[in-house]
């Protein structure tokens, strides 16, 4: 069973009826799903997954203390407390009184601090803000699954964060295409002709590392942490079809004639990336030098202290 359906079960068999029959006057203003951190809130749970923090839980929502306050709050964590131990054979692991940081009572605010550095429910985030902010921790924020909220803060907040403007998208975007060019295009053939076959696989590390995020920039999706990045990236309708070609660069060596095959690689996939670049009218340049294509993407940012900053400024 995956980890979503286990806390929708265990919610809806456990958790739903405490709520109702001791909570009825709070219901109004709580969410309840499982979001956030954690192989399950995007779906790539397996079994290795169950080594750790996998139970039976979800999160409680609560909006401000103006409208929940410390005692009921401390109210509904007792009552998280209580639920059972086991649930479809699967026990909950007691790391605190709330069912550990990723389950239980939780602040609204604080799960969207946590991962956006701000309150969002109070000034609305600047696109400065919004490039500072890690494309792993935007993915978290509107993760997983939201079962119920009558109030609506909370959902309100995750559709706000469910994409990045695009100005933000772009300036992001022509950094990871200007650090692919840098490392793809110049700097891997270059440590290969000084003999350095292992910073040459750094540099295809670079390449890869930017080629994965300047994809799912494209798909206008947030990358999620590096270890499930592949495999989001499969999903992907525009260039997901590059993993295989990635990871063959990652798992070959540069001895004898594959560094030309490995380069005659790179520059097809950058090839691929300026397709792309052309068919969302993102570059106005007309070469295969993807870092002209990078400074053009820069140039298309509307906002003018954005489009100023240092073109690394996204990554």
């Amino acid at each position: 069973m995956k980890g979503l359906e286990l806390a929708r079960a265990y919610y809806e068999e456990c958790g739903k009826p405490v709520l109702n029959d001791e909570f009825a006057d709070l219901m109004p203003y709580l969410a309840v799903g499982l979001a956030g951190s954690g192989s399950e809130c995007l779906g790539y749970d397996d079994e290795v997954s169950r080594d750790h923090d996998f139970e039976p839980g979800f999160c409680i929502f609560l909006p401000g203390e103006n409208v929940v306050d410390r005692r009921e709050a401390f109210r509904l964590e007792r009552a998280y407390a209580r639920l059972p131990k086991e649930f479809m054979g699967y026990k909950r692991e007691m790391m605190g009184p709330v069912g550990g940081n990723r389950h239980g009572v939780i602040r609204t605010a604080d799960f969207y601090r946590d991962r956006t550095g701000l309150d969002p429910a109070g000034s609305p985030l600047t696109l400065q803000d919004w490039l500072k902010i890690p494309s792993y921790a935007l993915r978290e924020a509107v993760s997983g699954e939201i079962f119920e909220d009558h109030y609506g803060a909370f959902t309100a907040i995750r559709e706000e964060l469910m994409c990045m403007p695009e100005d933000v998208r772009l300036k992001k975007l022509a950094g990871h295409v200007l650090l692919m060019a840098q490392a793809g295009q110049y700097n891997y053939p270059r440590i290969i002709r000084h003999g350095e076959p292992a910073a040459a696989q750094t540099a295809v590390f670079e390449f890869v590392k930017n080629t994965v995020a300047a994809v799912f920039l494209l798909n206008n999706e947030y990358m999620p942490y590096y270890k499930w990045s592949f495999k989001a990236m499969r999903d992907l309708l525009v260039l997901g079809d590059l993993e295989p070609d990635l990871y063959g660069l990652m798992t070959t060596d540069n001895e004898g004639t594959r560094p030309q095959d490995k380069y005659e690689k790179i520059e097809e996939i950058c090839g691929r990336v300026i397709g792309a670049l052309k068919d969302q009218e993102l570059t106005k340049a007309v070469c295969g030098d993807l870092e002209k294509h990078a400074y053009s993407i820069n140039d298309a940012v509307a906002d003018g202290d954005l489009r100023n900053l240092h073109i690394l400024s996204g990554v």
